[in-house]
């Protein structure tokens, strides 16, 4: 599939690392450093809008060793970016960990996800099916 895309950035264009992958990474495009405190959020430019064909989206999704080892995730994950939002993709970063973290500009700072999602239409009823759960949620289905 191709999606058409504008990269305002100083960076090359996302690219999947591994034959396998299912993200790209995303990179910082930001003019100076910036300094994440501990429980602090901000949202960081890529310089990049994308153009999705209707029935695809564009999940934001943190970057694992990012978060494994520095704290950093994002926030909404997976935030979405929809087919008719032709704004900048930015993230939501979030600092999770004890220990200001300075992002860079070019930092990897999240992964780009492209997935097929279906539209869905209610039918709205009086009483659904009957299942072995039923109305049992939150952990309810871990080991007896």
């Amino acid at each position: 599939m191709k999606i058409k895309i504008i990269n305002k950035s100083r960076h090359d264009l996302p690219h999947y690392e591994t034959i396998a992958a299912a993200g790209m990474d995303l990179r910082a495009n930001i003019t100076e450093a910036r300094i994440l405190k501990p429980l602090e959020r901000t949202i960081v430019g890529t310089g990049l809008f994308i153009e999705l064909p209707i029935g695809i989206e564009a999940q934001v999704r943190p970057r694992s060793g990012l978060a494994a080892k520095k704290g950093i995730t994002v926030l909404n994950a997976p935030g979405t970016i929809d087919a008719d939002y032709r704004g900048e993709i930015g993230v939501i970063l979030v600092n999770l960990s004890n220990e200001e973290f300075t992002i860079n500009n070019g930092e990897r700072i999240a992964q780009l996800v492209i997935a097929k999602h279906e539209r869905a239409e209610w039918d709205e009823v009086e009483t659904l099916s009957e299942t072995e759960r039923g109305e049992g949620g939150f952990g309810s289905t871990g080991t007896k």
